[in-house]
């Protein structure tokens, strides 16, 4: 991504194929990842194999975690190219790459070519914000995972987008797009839609600058008829649910994945304050770059001006953010995909207040620009060129970890160096030279890290083992915690059997034909018979059993 002027239409373009080659390098150079990956695609599988399209289900069992809409558009690929698992690796960066266009179509909405802001063509915020936006740390690495965040974003984006179209022409289709974004949001990943696109709309007289006079009546009214609207189209596929999944799910996705969630996390609970240190990680390099922070400080004093001299653009960023940021902070669960939505909000307030900053040939860098990016990368490169020469040389590390090069971190101290050097060039090249670091770490890690150890975390042959063993008609199970890791690697025709330690030898003697999956820790026993199969998997090993010998040998199951 390259060119100090680049058109909003060239931005997206290039920003797209930026990211589509990271999700295509990412397909490369790792497998599906656990937990997550895995039991998404479980889940899917489980559905397509069943035929059953209204409740998920995960290894047999209603899965009440999430709605639908992910797993309802890997059947629409896999009806369309067979069932494969690179298409729903690429669905999250299709969405993403839809949310760049988004992006500079609100862009321009909000400083639209009559009302630009001071020194700057709405053209050019427009695709600074684009550029921004697709090359953030957190933006580029979800673009190559399947989570479900990368859709509630886009769909989160859409719904702002028709806030803003709203607020400047008020027409039926505008509110009819909102209340489809709120709808398919609550399908994508459930009523949280609603916490990243209502603080924007409710605090319009705030940031709109008065624009509609005493018409907010109107407004609000137009606005709960959106809501109503997102309400029913999610209404149409929880009601059947509710009802083909039984009182227990029902409860699960009326209420327990909600109101659970906010008060008191069975999961992910974290102090409020979590997220603000990992702010400059999930938003790198753009939030470590010292031009970002005069111009926060600038922008900020512009918000608090009266009506009449404050930019409505600019505050509706704010309310966007700023309320949204809070109430995840005081939610008890915490992850860092769920701020995802707000990172386009981030890249278009960036570029609202870093153009002023760029604009004219003469904005030169100053000599502190680069540094706290190049410290950044400079700690990583030395951290990891440290920890991999020591590895080779410690005994009790994983044997796989010296496939690693150390040298990867020799690159990033070199690129470190190149960016120390950044203020030589104008901000506007330096914003230019920064972009690409979000990708070199991905690279770093995929190719550099995680391909060299593929087989690691590839589950494809136990799987490929386990799906012959159940279309012979035998029995397996797995003891321990299974999230439907070999499900959809596979395409496994039944449920798995899930052991607890205790169960597991009553279970083999009652089926002597069956065979049991159990993890390691530390490797096979020393004296242990040779199991029906078993390779490496992360840190651990896993072996696959024969029901016989396990019911004769119990303390094959001391796994520590």
């Amino acid at each position: 991504m390259t060119g100090p002027h680049p058109s909003p239409a060239r931005a997206v373009a290039l920003g797209s194929a930026w990211l589509l080659a990271l999700a295509l390098l990412a397909l490369w150079a790792r497998p599906l990842l656990p937990i997550d990956e895995m039991r998404y695609l479980a889940v899917a599988w489980d559905m397509w194999s069943h035929g059953q399209w209204l409740v998920p289900h995960l290894n047999g069992a209603a899965y009440a975690d999430k709605p639908p809409l992910l797993f309802w558009l890997f059947h629409l690929g896999w009806a369309l190219f067979g069932v494969n698992e690179w298409w729903p690796r690429l669905v999250p960066a299709l969405f993403a790459v839809g949310s760049l266009g988004l992006t500079a179509r609100l862009a321009m909405l909000l400083w639209p070519d009559d009302a630009p802001p001071a020194g700057v063509a709405p053209r050019r915020l427009a695709a600074m914000a684009v550029v921004v936006l697709a090359t953030g740390l957190l933006w580029t690495l979800y673009t190559t995972l399947v989570m479900f965040d990368m859709v509630l974003a886009f769909f989160a984006l859409l719904g702002l987008y028709a806030v803003v179209r709203c607020w400047r022409r008020g027409r039926t289709m505008d509110w009819t797009l909102l209340g489809l974004a709120i709808g398919l949001g609550v399908l994508a990943k459930g009523p949280v839609i609603l916490l990243h696109v209502l603080p924007a709309a409710l605090l319009a007289p705030w940031w709109s600058g008065g624009r509609l006079g005493r018409a907010w009546s109107r407004w609000y009214l137009a606005l709960a008829g959106s809501v109503a609207l997102g309400a029913a189209i999610a209404l149409a596929w929880a009601l059947p649910a509710a009802q083909a999944g039984g009182p227990a799910y029902a409860h699960a996705i009326f209420w327990g994945q909600t109101a659970d969630r906010v008060v008191d996390s069975f999961a992910h609970r974290r102090p409020w304050w979590w997220y603000l240190p990992l702010l400059p990680v999930f938003l790198f390099p753009w939030l470590l770059w010292p031009p970002l922070w005069c111009a926060l400080g600038r922008g900020l004093a512009q918000s608090r001006r009266g009506n009449a001299q404050a930019d409505p653009g600019l505050r509706f960023c704010l309310a966007w953010l700023l309320p949204t940021l809070v109430a995840f902070s005081l939610v008890s669960g915490k992850q860092p995909h769920y701020l995802l939505p707000l990172v386009p909000g981030f890249a278009l307030l960036s570029a609202r207040l870093l153009g002023p900053v760029l604009a004219g040939e003469g904005a030169r860098g100053r000599w502190y620009d680069g540094l706290p990016v190049a410290a950044v990368l400079a700690g990583l490169g030395v951290a990891l060129w440290v920890v991999l020469e020591r590895a080779m040389r410690i005994a009790a590390w994983p044997d796989w970890v010296g496939r690693v090069s150390a040298l990867w971190g020799v690159a990033m101290i070199g690129v470190a160096l190149a960016v120390a050097f950044s203020p030589r060039m104008s901000r506007r090249r330096q914003l230019w030279a920064l972009a690409p670091l979000s990708g070199l770490l991905l690279v770093v890690f995929y190719a550099g890290l995680m391909h060299p150890v593929y087989d690691r975390y590839d589950l494809r042959p136990a799987a490929r083992e386990i799906a012959t063993l159940q279309r012979r008609g035998t029995a397996v199970a797995l003891v321990g915690a299974y999230y439907g890791e070999y499900q959809f690697l596979g395409r496994l025709p039944r449920p798995m059997t899930v052991l607890h330690a205790e169960g597991a030898v009553a279970w083999a003697r009652d089926h002597p034909r069956g065979f049991v999956l159990v993890y390691y820790a530390d490797g096979l026993p020393a004296d242990a018979p040779a199991p029906a199969f078993s390779q490496p998997y992360r840190t651990r090993t896993l072996a696959i059993w024969p029901a016989g010998t396990l019911a004769r040998r119990a303390q094959l199951l001391d796994t520590q």
